[in-house]
């Protein structure tokens, strides 16, 4: 039962979580690990009830885009293994130890300094290599013979993973995800070749499980989009999908005002909206300082008495109106669906990040800190 004092809140499915992260398992089968990236609150979901979920339905390992993100979680007593996938800071590296923070490495340089740190401590630190094999974004870009040397002069440090990152693994259309994993498969292999064999070899996000490559798997994946219920669509002749998940995340406002206006009214910030008929209006609980955004305004959607409602003018900081002409029954303190399901009605972020041009994840993890998260 959703508190009366929630305004703006959403509904987290436990349930749905647990079933997307299965999907992804099922997919990939038992000799490969699955590591749930919850970076970004768990893009708007609550990072640390959705790790406690996730570990809770067998997730040995977690990822996080930074330090800090890793904190709360040891904070909040999340004891799975804690990956941080972006670089760290100088200032970051004692909670990164005290923490108990595996990170990923992304220079030859980093490395070293990351083997002083180790020595200095008296004990191993292990690490996983991030290679850049053709994104330019984090990652090394060196030779796989300087690499190799890199590995075998740390005293400390211990490579326990080597990894990369995918620019293109939804366009079938190209050829760059295959030149990213040759370029990842010749250096794997030089590091084999000088003795170096990392226990965890990782390459894809969702994209790469759900679409069947199984040659960009490794034994690890990093399902993020689709344990909260997502897959990017494949542009291309893409393989069958693997995976079935659904979105784990209703969002909800309620109504603060009805009114009536006659066709000719003018509505919000610029009047952006001019009302071609009479018009029974909400005003909603929500508003760009929420994530409702405003790109949106006069052309998004809402579910309202299960009816997709059209957003009427601009969406403001703090209150979006709509047309419930056709839902006359709804009232003051009634609850309408941003994202969602309500009846047969479904919008979903990436419907809603058509509207407004952009791309789901934004859509996700635009939803503001003030919305209220609530577990069922």
């Amino acid at each position: 039962m959703v508190p009366t004092t929630c305004r703006c809140w959403v509904e987290v499915s436990r349930l749905q979580l647990a079933g997307n992260y299965h999907a992804v398992s099922a997919a990939v089968g038992p000799d490969i690990e699955v590591m749930p990236v919850v970076k970004a609150d768990a893009y708007r979901h609550g990072a640390v009830e959705v790790s406690r979920t996730l570990a809770g339905e067998g997730a040995r390992w977690l990822a996080v885009s930074n330090v800090e993100e890793g904190v709360v979680l040891r904070q909040a007593g999340i004891t799975a293994h804690i990956f941080v996938m972006g670089d760290f800071l100088p200032f970051e590296r004692p909670a990164l130890i005290d923490y108990e923070l595996t990170p990923a490495i992304h220079s030859l340089a980093q490395l070293a300094d990351y083997d002083r740190m180790a020595a200095a401590l008296g004990r191993p630190l292990e690490y996983h290599l991030s290679i850049d094999t053709g994104m330019s974004r984090l990652g090394t870009r060196d030779e796989p013979a300087a690499l190799a040397q890199s590995v075998l002069d740390c005293n400390a440090a211990r490579l326990q993973g080597l990894m990369t990152h995918f620019a293109s693994a939804a366009n079938f259309e190209s050829p760059q995800t295959a030149g990213q994993i040759a370029r990842f498969e010749t250096i794997r292999d030089a590091l084999q070749a000088a003795g170096l064999s990392p226990r965890y070899c990782h390459l894809s996000s969702s994209i790469p499980v759900a679409y069947g490559m199984r040659n960009a798997w490794g034994n690890m994946v990093r399902p993020g989009h689709a344990i909260y219920g997502y897959v990017s669509p494949a542009r291309g002749e893409a393989p069958t999908a693997l995976i079935q998940v659904r979105p784990a995340l209703n969002w909800k406002a309620r109504i603060l005002e009805v009114k009536d206006l006659p066709a000719g009214a003018q509505v919000g910030y610029g009047a952006m909206h001019t009302c071609d008929r009479a018009t029974r209006m909400a005003v909603i609980a929500v508003g760009y300082a929420d994530g409702m955004m405003h790109r949106l305004s006069n052309k998004g959607k809402v579910i309202a008495a299960g009816k997709l409602v059209p957003i009427l003018g601009a969406v403001s900081m703090d209150l979006t109106s709509i047309d419930i002409t056709d839902c006359p029954q709804l009232a003051i303190g009634d609850a309408v669906t941003l994202l969602g399901c309500e009846g047969a009605v479904t919008l979903d972020a990436q419907t809603i990040a058509k509207a407004a041009g952009t791309i789901s994840y934004s859509v996700l993890c635009g939803i503001g800190q003030r919305v209220k998260r609530i577990y069922v």
